[in-house]
């Protein structure tokens, strides 16, 4: 081998003589001289560290194939934070691409192969989620599998509340001044409520409002969501619940043709005055009877918790039952006294939960007229006299309660 590759030099050195030729002289130049051997071992030198430098090179070029067909990604879980947002109906492409345009993975390509490797990939909820810059993708695919790294305004409204206090709560989580959701409310129409659900077949005149449609539940915004957005996804949440319950035509089937309106107020009545999911079909029960059986005088609710809710809306201060004046409660000039008024307030007095709702739909049949809490759980007692109501009355005395 040594010969072929001495010969491959001389070759090379001595352009245009033929090889034979080469090979005789090289034998003619003395038998076992050193020039020989000298030859020889210079030309294995350089053979050698021209193979050496073709290995290397030919290593490099296969590194850098190799890296231009590999998918670009980053090693590691990455640093700082950033916030991406996976919109509804997103392909594992469209999230690859948000998040190689933020700089939290190297390539789309990277994400989308993770994506087509995991099968729980598909469970990746749109929304807000909180990642790192430059983590692989693996890294960045587990944490939107993580819905602890999801970014929400969280925020949960109780049964009850009016939406004077819900505007506030929503206030506190979202960072939207609670000015921004009254402006929005003024108008329930345009938050999603059917115009139909505005109607009522008592006479009186409807006052707009979207009290009692903002259904109490929690909530997860996404934080670039409007006040009007916020609201419209539970006027959405309010119409799910009721279509669930059939609300609607339940009540203009089984409630002697009132409309679904008037039965959501009462629900509302139902949940200020109830001390317990007990007995809200039962307070429902004794609205009913006040206002439609005509057998209370002069079909007036005569419920204090109105009186509370007007004060609420005009910004006074709201008072327990115990320190209402007879003044207070029949003043003629709030619209909600349905002490000197007959029927029904004008609307809705807070945003009743799914409960009251159906204490509304399923009333017992009873005749009360009164109730009144008994013990310190919230419990009330009912009556179909006044007999018995101050009896009961009595009780509550008895255990503190008045």
């Amino acid at each position: 081998m040594i010969d072929e590759l001495d010969l491959a030099f001389e070759d090379r050195a001595d352009k245009g003589r033929h090889r034979r030729g080469a090979r005789r002289a090289k034998s003619r130049g003395g038998g076992t001289g050193g020039g020989g051997r000298g030859k020889t071992a210079a030309a294995l030198l350089v053979t050698l560290l021209l193979l050496g430098a073709l290995g290397g090179g030919g290593w490099y070029a296969f590194d850098r194939v190799q890296t231009f067909f590999a998918t670009p990604d980053f090693d590691g879980g990455g640093t700082g934070e950033v916030v991406v947002q996976v919109h509804p109906g997103d392909s594992a492409t469209d999230i690859g691409n948000t998040l190689a345009e933020a700089g939290v993975v190297k390539s789309t390509k990277a994400f989308t192969e993770e994506a087509r490797a995991n099968s729980r990939s598909q469970n990746i909820q749109p929304g807000f989620y909180r990642l790192r810059l430059e983590m692989s993708a693996a890294t960045a695919l587990g944490l939107l599998l993580d819905l602890e790294n999801k970014v929400s305004n969280r925020v949960t409204i109780p049964e009850g509340r009016t939406a004077i206090q819900l505007y506030q709560a929503l206030a506190e989580a979202t960072d939207i001044p609670a000015e921004e959701f009254a402006a929005a409310a003024k108008d329930p129409l345009a938050l999603g409520v059917p115009d139909w659900w505005l109607t009522r077949t008592d006479g009186q005149q409807v006052t707009p409002s979207a009290e009692g449609f903002l259904f109490p539940d929690t909530y997860d915004f996404d934080p670039d969501l409007t006040a009007p957005e916020i609201l419209r996804l539970m006027v959405d949440r309010f119409l799910t619940v009721t279509g669930e319950l059939e609300f609607a035509d339940r009540v203009q089937a089984e409630r002697g043709g009132i409309s679904p309106y008037e039965a959501l107020i009462v629900a509302s009545l139902a949940q200020a005055e109830a001390g317990n999911a007990e007995d809200l079909a039962k307070v429902a029960r004794v609205a009913y009877n006040r206002v439609y059986s005509e057998t209370f005088p002069c079909s007036c609710l005569q419920f204090d918790v109105t009186v509370n809710y007007y004060w609420e809306l005009t910004g006074k201060p709201t008072k327990a039952s115990k320190d209402m004046t007879r003044e207070e409660l029949y003043d003629e000039s709030n619209p909600y006294s349905t002490h000197a008024r007959g029927g029904l307030p004008p609307t809705p007095i807070n945003n009743p939960g799914k409960a009251a709702l159906e204490g509304a739909l399923n009333p017992p049949d009873e005749d009360w007229l009164y109730f009144v809490a008994i013990d310190k759980e919230g419990h009330s007692a009912f009556a179909v006299t006044l007999a018995e109501h101050e009896a009961n009355i009595e009780i509550a005395r008895q255990n503190g309660i008045l």
